[in-house]
């Protein structure tokens, strides 16, 4: 009788440790910053997304493995540690297109996108993304010329990068994506490299200071030069339209004169030769002389100040006596 109550104890006890184990294992939460994977007897079956309190068969029938939807940063060539940066410049020592030697090191931020992916075709993702990174940064810098490398080429560099890791991730099939690439530091090893290709890049950038200034003064001349050249030309489209209503005008006026001549030549004649004089000789007094020896006077014969001069001296003349 003893017995049959310590098996009936046992299998209570039994009995009551399944049931807890059913009611704590048949279910799960997923919080909005989590993905989850359910596994049945080893195999991914299923992935969750969704955050909230999920249902599933209990262990060991089923488990679930969490991953966060976080976007993670992999430090190539440094790390940093409350604040500290510790570099490893040997792996960052790479050799340029054009055979200079730069460290370089890069920051790739990066996502699980698929949690199935991420847990079972690869037994260690993030080294197999530190590799590819290393790769994928050794080659476009292998390609590349020290210039583009130091100065301007740095974001050009950042996208062959990312394209060609995200090519890598993608072939490799991790579950991972690459999210952006960004250069942190592209130098020279030493210090007198360093110190040489300053004093370069200081006189490309006087180069290219002078060259600028240049430019801006021969557009401005070119400016000055194209003002002058309308303003002359603007000038003898004004003479040219003067001249042609001047001599249009001096056709109206042969027009007129010619009428009058063919009216009456010997007049016209005459008229027309006086005119004349009066025009070379602005200031000469005229006599014309008829065929008795005798004079005549044109009219006017003196300018109209000195013709109005003569009565005066005569009024004052005659006052006197």
């Amino acid at each position: 009788m003893s017995i049959k109550r310590i098996l009936s104890g046992i299998g209570i006890v039994l009995g009551s440790a399944i049931l807890l184990l059913v009611l704590f294992t048949s279910w799960y939460t997923v919080d909005e910053s989590e993905q989850a994977l359910v596994i049945t007897f080893g195999e991914a079956s299923e992935t969750v997304v969704d955050a909230g309190l999920k249902l599933k068969m209990p262990w060991p029938i089923q488990k679930v493995e969490k991953l966060s939807k976080e976007t993670f940063s992999l430090q190539f060539g440094y790390e940093q540690e409350g604040g500290e940066v510790q570099s490893f410049p040997e792996e960052t020592k790479m050799i340029t297109g054009d055979e200079n030697i730069v460290l370089a090191d890069l920051v790739v931020q990066w996502k699980i996108t698929e949690p199935r992916d991420y847990l079972f075709n690869a037994e260690d993702p993030r080294k197999i993304l530190y590799d590819a990174t290393a790769a994928s940064i050794r080659s476009i810098i292998g390609s590349s010329n020290i210039d583009d490398a130091l100065t301007s080429g740095k974001a050009e560099i950042e996208a062959e990068v990312r394209e060609l890791l995200s090519s890598l991730i993608e072939k490799y099939n991790i579950g991972m994506s690459i999210q952006a690439v960004q250069l942190q530091d592209v130098e020279l090893p030493n210090q007198e490299v360093r110190q040489a290709f300053t004093e370069v890049t200081d006189a490309r950038e006087t180069m290219n200071t002078k060259r600028n200034e240049a430019n801006k003064y021969r557009n401005q001349m070119i400016n000055e030069a194209q003002g002058e050249k309308d303003a002359i030309i603007s000038r003898a489209e004004g003479e040219r339209a003067a001249r042609i209503e001047q001599a249009r005008g001096d056709v109206a006026i042969f027009d007129k004169l010619y009428t009058e001549y063919q009216s009456n030549p010997e007049v016209t004649r005459q008229r027309l030769i006086l005119e004349t004089l009066e025009e070379v000789l602005p200031g000469a007094e005229i006599y014309i002389m008829n065929d008795d020896g005798g004079t005549v006077k044109y009219l006017p014969l003196q300018p109209l100040d000195r013709q109005q001069s003569v009565p005066e001296a005569d009024q004052e003349s005659g006052g006197g006596q």
